[in-house]
């Protein structure tokens, strides 16, 4: 979504970030192009004004010309600035759904994708915070709405106010009050019906149904393809209905990104969380943090850790450490690692949550990096037996042709994974030594609460310089953190995926 945006900033702060000492006209000039940037990105004209003004008196006082990086130190400024921007002055904040049956009304127009961000809550609701959820549909107009957040309810295992033809939405919103009450429900969400844009009829109706749920939560849920069309919806709804919260959809496409960083700075209202996909778990809190980290190429490596939190066992992944610290990795702990990648979001999820992935888009692209490399060196490890797993060193010329042909892949394919191999076991064997404790056990500690630092912590004392850093140290060129190889690619794999 903020590809554009980040490649212009980047090239922007490049070109700051080699020069020794900046002037102001070095600072004018450079936010002049961000100004520029920011206006392509669809960024409304006086959010872009207000945030230009706000970093040029921070970026033009005496401390950042006399700073050792002064362009470092610009891009932290902007980085704060836009974090300012997407969070504003009070914390979002979890959403405020005690004392049950919390009541949460879905607002917004039609095709922004409310009925699946209902689902997609609900799911989030039940999963992370326990709660029992009852799902109500309003939308008596939309053909088969009702029955297509039964659909997604039965997917997801939440229920939903079972359908009574030919009620009105406000005595829908009665029944589903009693429901939740006598069912002993924590939280029951409305999902009202939407037109194709603003008119009386659509808002009377919902503005009925709110004086009949009086909600806690009303979260208005916009599509983040249309552009400041979304900030003027936003504002139109705040005024008659008052919301408390916005969830933009459709993140992972390819629009320009500008509503997000307009919506919070035109309406004062918190951006809750962002769709980002058809898939039930396709949601994601809205961090402002870790959005401008993204924005200015920083990566999100907070949201990686977090990730590889919610798909690891905890148990695996301690008997996995305690083999790393003895500086054992054979290939069932290779397969191991490569499923736990697939499970995260494959190459591409990954990657892009990494510091400086954008530059390197271009060179994993020509390597034909992707998921289908990862599913080949998946069969080509199940493709050996138990013993050549446990002690890959005894694979000679015959066995490799067995292993090869039962994968369907080449020797030369086998050959690289067997190279890969090698490197991440020594990865493995100088993560288990660094440091106090060793590194690996002090990270797989605070992934598991167990008295290690947080993700956050982790990260915190890290900037992308030193990720970069770290990579090198462990056997990389400046490539990705930890993975090592030439050209940002991970060893052995320069041209694994390549079509022949």
């Amino acid at each position: 979504m903020f590809e554009n945006l980040s490649d212009r900033l980047g090239s922007v702060f490049d070109r700051l970030t080699k020069q020794g000492a900046l002037s102001e006209d070095d600072v004018k000039t450079a936010l002049r192009e961000v100004r520029v940037a920011l206006l392509e990105a669809d960024v409304s004209l006086p959010v872009a004004r207000d945030f230009i003004k706000a970093v040029q008196d921070k970026a033009t006082g005496q401390a950042v010309t006399k700073s050792i990086t002064p362009g470092q130190q610009v891009v932290k400024i902007v980085h704060d600035e836009l974090k300012h921007v997407l969070s504003g002055d009070e914390d979002p904040g979890k959403l405020k759904i005690d004392n049950p049956p919390a009541p949460i009304l879905m607002v917004g127009l039609q095709g922004g994708g409310k009925t699946t961000t209902t689902a997609k809550i609900a799911k989030r609701l039940k999963e992370r915070d326990g709660k029992r959820v009852l799902m109500a549909s309003l939308d008596v107009n939309r053909p088969a709405a009702m029955e297509q957040l039964q659909i997604l309810g039965t997917q997801i295992g939440v229920d939903t106010l079972p359908i009574v033809k030919g009620e009105d939405p406000v005595a829908i919103a009665k029944r589903a009050k009693t429901q939740a009450s006598l069912g002993g429900y924590d939280v029951y969400m409305l999902d009202t019906a939407g037109r194709l844009s603003i008119d009386e009829e659509l808002m009377a109706q919902v503005e009925a149904v709110r004086d009949v749920a009086n909600p806690r939560e009303t979260l208005l849920v916009v599509d983040g393809l249309t552009g400041q069309d979304a900030v003027h919806t936003a504002q139109n709804f705040d005024e008659r209905i008052g919301i408390t919260g916005v969830v933009l959809t459709r993140m992972d496409g390819d629009g320009r990104g500008g509503a997000a960083l307009s919506m919070r700075a035109v309406t004062g209202k918190p951006i809750r969380f962002v769709g980002l996909g058809e898939k039930m778990d396709a949601l994601e809190t809205f961090e402002p943090d870790r959005i401008a980290g993204r924005i200015l190429g920083m990566g999100d490596i907070v949201a990686l850790v977090e990730k590889a939190q919610q798909t690891l066992e905890v148990e695996q992944a301690e008997r996995m450490m305690k083999r790393f610290q003895k500086g054992q990795f054979n290939m069932n702990d290779l397969k191991m690692q490569l499923e736990q990648m697939m499970k995260m979001g494959g190459m591409e999820g990954m990657l892009a949550m990494m510091p400086g992935a954008q530059k390197m888009q271009k060179q994993m692209d020509g390597a034909g990096i992707d998921d289908r490399m990862l599913r080949q060196q998946i069969a080509l490890i199940n493709s050996m037996t138990k013993k050549e797993r446990a002690n890959p060193q005894i694979l000679q010329a015959s066995r490799k042709k067995r292993i090869a042909a039962g994968s369907g892949m080449d020797v030369s394919d086998l050959n690289k994974l067997l190279k890969m191999h090698r490197q991440m076991s020594d990865m493995m064997k100088k993560m288990g030594k660094m440091g106090k404790g060793g590194m690996l056990k002090q990270a797989m500690k605070g992934m598991f609460g167990k008295g290690g630092p947080s993700p956050e912590e982790m990260m915190g004392q890290m900037d992308p310089k030193a990720l970069e850093q770290a990579a090198k140290a462990l056997g990389g060129k400046g490539g990705l953190p930890g993975l090592g190889g030439g050209m940002g690619l991970p060893p052995g794999l320069s041209g694994f995926g390549k079509k022949k």
